[in-house]
C-alpha cells in the first residue's frame, strides 16, 4: 500500500487550494512548482477548469490567466515546459447524464440520492451529467488526482466539511490511502496554515472513524 504522494500529486495540492481562495500570489509560485514537478501544462490547466464545479467560474477563470502569465514569463527564462496530451474526444454516443451516474456511482461507492436532490432536481442533474459526466469523463487527469484537486480546494473554501468528508470517501474507493491522505494533511499544512490543515485533519478523522 502507498503512503506516500507523488511529486505531482503533491504539486495539486497548493495549485487546488490557492486557485479556490483566490490568493493569487500564492497560485503563482505553486504554478511554478507544479510546472518543475514534470506536470504538463495541459494537466495543470485541466485542474483549473475542473474547480470551476468547486469554486466557481471567476476563480477558475483567474487561475487560468495566472497560468498564461506563468507560461509567458517562463518562456521569456528559456523554459519550454511541455504542452502534454489532450483530452480524448468523448464518444459521439456518449450520454453525459448515464455517464456522469455510473461515474458517481463508482466514485461513491453507490448510488446518491436523497431529500437535497429531491427538492433541487436540477443540481442532481448538472452534477451527474456536467461535473461527473462531461468533467470526469476527460482522460487529462486520473481520478485519483482529480479528487486530490477537489480535497484541496474544499479545505482551502472552509465552510464546506460535509461535502470534504464526502470526497474523502470518494479519494479512498479511486485507491488512495489513509497514509496518503495523511500526507495530503501535512502538505496543507506547509502550504495553506495550520487553521487550514487541522480542519481538514478533523474532518478526515470523522470520516475514518
Amino acid at each position: 500500500m502507498q503512503d506516500t504522494l507523488n511529486k505531482k500529486q503533491l504539486a495539486i495540492i497548493p495549485v487546488a487550494a490557492f486557485t479556490a481562495s483566490g490568493e493569487t500570489e500564492k497560485l503563482n509560485g505553486a504554478l511554478n512548482e507544479a510546472l518543475d514537478a514534470g506536470m504538463t501544462v495541459n494537466e495543470v490547466k485541466e485542474i483549473l477548469v475542473q474547480l470551476y464545479a468547486y469554486a466557481g467560474f471567476p476563480r477558475s477563470l483567474n487561475a487560468l490567466g495566472a497560468l498564461m502569465a506563468i507560461l509567458a514569463q517562463r518562456r521569456l527564462n528559456g523554459i519550454e515546459d511541455e504542452i502534454g496530451r489532450d483530452a480524448s474526444p468523448l464518444p459521439e454516443a456518449m450520454e453525459s447524464l448515464q455517464t456522469g451516474a455510473d461515474n458517481q456511482t463508482r466514485l461513491v461507492g453507490k448510488p446518491v440520492t436523497g431529500p437535497l436532490f429531491e427538492f433541487a432536481p436540477a443540481i442532481d442533474r448538472f452534477l451527474k451529467s456536467h461535473l461527473f459526466g462531461d468533467i470526469f469523463q476527460r482522460d487529462v487527469l486520473d481520478w485519483q488526482s482529480r479528487e486530490l484537486a477537489t480535497i484541496s480546494a474544499l479545505a482551502a473554501l472552509g465552510g464546506v466539511n460535509g461535502q470534504l468528508k464526502s470526497h474523502y470517501a470518494m479519494c479512498m474507493n479511486t485507491g488512495l490511502t489513509r497514509a496518503q491522505l495523511r500526507a495530503f494533511i501535512a502538505r496543507l499544512g506547509l502550504t495553506c496554515g495550520a487553521a487550514v490543515a487541522d480542519n481538514a485533519a478533523a474532518v478526515l478523522d470523522e470520516s475514518l472513524s
